[in-house]
């Protein structure tokens, strides 16, 4: 059965299907929003009163069906990745390169501190027991001081024509910090120090 009725703010005749009667619909005369009336019960033999002008038009709202939405899921992963990317720390890993043994060099027999300490083409560092570096008796208190008095030394005296030491020698005590001996065997290596050699001797010897 159709309901017959009229928009309440134009006037304007509209229909609707009996089955939304108390529903809200909008009108396409003015666009507002009007109620549907309930269908009022004509007496037998009634004349039904003449169709309307045109019908009104429900919207049909449709649920759609549920799911996970991974856009969110998507960013954080992105996110994390590039946290990971930024903050991780890459450490290069250094090393000193340990030439094998020579069996000939071996039976030969081993120099001695005096004989090197006589060897113009050796440069001596010493590192007490506390990790204070030495630099042919002369103090390097930091990194720093200790290259440039390594250059120093490897360039030689300035105006002679013979080449400065190219071996470097490191007398390191037992009691020594370990980052201090790496950091003189890396100066060594940095100043272009053909030979770096590192001995462990107590104190005493220093």
């Amino acid at each position: 059965m159709t309901i017959r009725f009229r928009c309440h703010h134009c006037e304007r005749a509209l229909s609707a299907d009996e089955g939304k009667a108390g529903a809200k619909a909008k009108c396409p005369g003015c666009g507002r929003l009007v109620v549907v009336p309930r269908p009022e019960r004509h007496p037998a033999g009634a004349p039904e009163p003449g169709p309307p002008i045109e019908p009104v038009h429900f919207r049909s709202e449709r649920q759609g069906e549920a799911g996970l939405d991974m856009t969110p899921m998507v960013d954080i992963v992105f996110l994390l990745l590039i946290f990971f990317m930024v903050t991780a720390a890459f450490s290069l890993q250094k090393s000193i390169a340990m030439p094998p043994p020579d069996e000939e060099e071996s039976s030969k027999q081993a120099r001695t501190y005096e004989e090197i300490e006589q060897d113009d083409d050796f440069v001596i560092v010493r590192i007490d027991r506390d990790s204070t570096i030495w630099v042919n008796e002369s103090e390097a208190p930091s990194e720093q001081d200790l290259l440039i008095k390594l250059r120093e030394a490897r360039e030689g005296v300035p105006g002679s024509t013979s080449p400065g030491p190219s071996s470097l020698l490191v007398l390191a005590d037992g009691d020594a910090r370990h980052e201090t001996v790496v950091m003189a065997l890396d100066a060594g290596n940095a100043v272009g120090m053909e030979s770096v050699r590192l001995a462990t001797v107590d104190e005493e010897d220093l």
